[in-house]
């Protein structure tokens, strides 16, 4: 047998067996007690970030390392076909909701079939993307934390995994709402981190009036503290004891506390 296809059928054998320890776990846990705890465990940051890692980076990284891009190539394909053994599987042992109502064959009928899963495998290319969003959640902001007061947060709280619980969500469906699931958090948290660091560096309005209403949504302190466009150094500098000088020891963006912090509380209210 070739070195790749030993790859190949480590990565396939070794992703499936992670899966079904997984599930088992589960299984138990559906009874309460400590394979309950453990569960819930695995489902929040950050073991849920090793969980996956495990099933994302790793195959990538031993690839690279046994035989370079030629073993990464093989890794990923070795990833989908675990990955379709497992969506057929598990629809195999959910037969009534396998029949039942799909969110893929809705959107297949709205968009067409070709277009609708073309565009979902696409999606998968963003997922390195969203490691480097998770490296700075847990190596960059926590310093600026430390340096500046910026706002702490229990991750777990934000990035967790919880849609295999919803009723009827079953193997193509299932995975890719997991994906979703983990993919949104992460990407709230760190929405929530810049809030704090762009309000806290540079609290001045873009200007561009349609960047600021696109912004807004996202950033609610263009329209409700940042400095016009076109005023001064020292409106900026006015705001920002106004905003930071006065307040506790924890210093949130302007319109809102900040939330989910590490003790369970909000920073102290403005004097």
């Amino acid at each position: 047998m070739s070195p790749l296809l030993q790859l190949f059928l480590a990565v396939a054998l070794g992703l499936l067996a992670l899966a079904g320890v997984l599930h088992f776990i589960g299984w138990l846990g559906a009874s309460g007690g400590l394979f309950r705890r453990v569960s819930d465990v695995l489902c929040r940051a950050p073991l849920v970030d090793v969980v996956l890692f495990a099933f994302t980076a790793v195959p990538w990284i031993v690839g690279a390392i046994t035989h370079g891009w030629l073993g990464v190539a093989m890794s990923v394909g070795a990833q989908v076909g675990a990955l379709w053994a497992w969506i057929i599987l598990h629809e195999i042992t959910h037969p009534a909701a396998r029949k039942g109502p799909r969110i893929y064959r809705t959107l297949d009928g709205i968009v067409g079939r070709f277009r609708n899963h073309f565009g979902m495998w696409w999606t998968a290319w963003v997922v390195p993307v969203f490691w480097g969003v998770r490296f700075g959640q847990y190596f960059v902001y926590p310093v600026i934390t430390w340096t500046t007061r910026l706002p702490k947060y229990r991750q777990g709280d934000w990035v967790n995994m919880s849609r295999q619980k919803f009723s009827g969500l079953v193997g193509y469906d299932l995975i890719w709402c997991l994906y979703c699931d983990w993919m949104t958090g992460v990407w709230s948290l760190g929405s929530e981190m810049l809030r704090n660091v762009e309000s806290f560096w540079c609290p001045i309005r873009f200007y561009s009036e349609k960047k600021c209403e696109n912004c807004k949504v996202d950033f609610p302190d263009v329209a409700g503290g940042w400095v016009a466009a076109d005023g001064t150094m020292q409106d900026v500098t006015k705001v920002l004891q106004e905003q930071y000088g006065t307040i506790g020891p924890v210093k949130p963006w302007f319109g809102h506390p900040a939330r989910l912090t590490i003790d369970g509380a909000d920073p102290a209210p403005r004097r």
